[in-house]
């Protein structure tokens, strides 16, 4: 029997979109999802750090997958799989400029750095691109004017930065931009399926381990 995974959100609407993903890439696998908004919230205000480790210590397991990109960094220092390190290794093999676009300023930082380690040794570089205006959609609950506002920045950002060689969608609520973005001349990545499918392959080798 497959190990239950947790996952730990801070938004209501990664239940329906990891149950999707899952339904697709492993049908059966059990999934926890633990839904905690206001881990954002305190994130963002930096002053509840200890509080904060304490509580996602308590609800980390041995099967994990932290789906905020803010929360990374503290997440996979506790055990967890971070959402977007899968996703960053396979794209910084692609090399030259990778648009790194993000909605929450928090996600700036820890996003920046991990990419920059994970490209060592390789031609990639970062090139951040913010389109913090569109979080208000998000919190308002208008998935579609936050697909519309995200998809606009990475296209005005490609008209204007012809030498990129692949576009990161770096927190897993702008996949929803995906369907607006087909058609262009680089590549397109958002972390959750990257995500799930290296939580799942930990998974499979514990499970070889064990038997």
């Amino acid at each position: 029997m497959a190990d239950v995974l947790t996952l730990l959100h801070t938004s209501p609407v990664h239940v329906a979109r990891f149950d999707a993903l899952r339904d697709r890439i492993a049908p059966g696998q059990a999934l926890r999802h633990v839904v905690r908004p206001d881990w954002l919230a305190r994130a963002r205000l930096d002053g509840d750090e200890p509080a904060l480790q304490t509580e996602l210590a308590a609800e980390v397991t041995h099967l994990c997958l932290c789906t905020c990109t803010t929360l990374g960094v503290m997440a996979e220092e506790l055990g967890a799989v971070r959402i977007d390190r899968p996703m960053m290794e396979l794209t910084s093999q692609i090399g030259g400029k990778i648009a790194l676009a993000y909605c929450v300023a928090s996600t700036a930082v820890p996003s920046l750095a991990l990419f920059a380690d994970v490209a060592i040794g390789t031609s990639a570089t970062a090139v951040p691109v913010p389109l913090t205006h569109a979080w208000a959609l998000f919190e308002a609950g208008d998935q579609t004017g936050y697909a519309q506002a995200i998809a606009a920045g990475v296209r005005d950002h490609l008209a204007s930065h012809p030498d990129t060689t692949a576009v990161i969608l770096a927190q897993a609520s702008m996949d929803v931009a995906r369907p607006l973005l087909t058609g262009l001349r680089v590549p397109v990545f958002d972390p959750a399926e990257p995500a799930l499918r290296a939580v799942l392959e930990r998974s499979a080798r514990r499970t070889i381990r064990q038997g």
